[in-house]
């Protein structure tokens, strides 16, 4: 993983210099802060490594500068894995950076979660800024799915009232992920207790990237 941090970080220095997708460029601070903090949950949960085995896709939303979608698509190439990121200009710029990477197992999708329907079992990872609240509700599905939110410290506590809101999913676990040089972790996890039927004709489908 340290060669692929490297080669990313050269990516994101020469092609892609100017366009702003981290502001860490240190190589040593972007090895542990970004590419270590992007695998390690999958190292350290037993849960989250079942739940990718099991369903062998996973489904990352709001990748923002490919983070954790890419180093996980590399520690995993017999995993499927979709992105949905609602900014165009990171979309294509990740693009780039999975083809310059030689990533074959990574689509990308233009799309917001409200606008995306899941017809597959998935994991769904977020590691962007948001409240469960805002995310689990709008997840649209027809298929059984477990998310992952990798969030810092006191997160079940900030969020306790959104929480005893959602009745459609089920708290699996809250596990503190240890990343060298990186500020406390938490992979929280939640099930779908449910799963309502119909596909909205609006939405865009999971299997149609697969």
């Amino acid at each position: 993983m340290l060669d692929f941090s490297i080669r990313y970080l050269h990516v994101l220095n020469t092609k892609l210099a100017g366009l702003n997708l981290t502001n860490i460029l240190d190589p040593d601070e972007f090895y542990h802060k970004q590419i270590l903090d992007s695998i390690n949950p999958y190292l350290q949960s037993e849960f989250f490594k079942s739940e990718v085995a099991k369903t062998k896709l996973v489904v990352d939303v709001g990748f923002g500068g490919g983070f954790p979608i890419l180093p996980l698509a590399k520690l995993l190439p017999d995993v499927q894995f979709v992105g949905v990121e609602s900014k165009r200009k990171k979309v294509d710029a990740v693009k780039l950076i999975a083809e310059e990477l030689g990533l074959k197992n990574v689509q990308l999708v233009h799309s917001r979660l409200e606008d995306f329907f899941f017809d597959r079992p998935a994991t769904i990872t977020f590691k962007a800024v948001g409240t469960v609240g805002d995310y689990l509700p709008a997840i649209h599905r027809s298929k059984g799915v477990t998310v992952f939110f990798y969030k810092g410290p006191n997160f079940l506590e900030l969020e306790e009232k959104s929480l005893g809101k959602l009745s459609e999913w089920k708290l699996q676990e809250n596990q503190e992920i240890e990343v060298p040089g990186t500020q406390q972790r938490f992979l929280v996890s939640f099930s779908s207790k449910n799963v309502p039927r119909g596909t909205p004709k609006f939405l865009v489908k999971l299997s149609d990237f697969l």
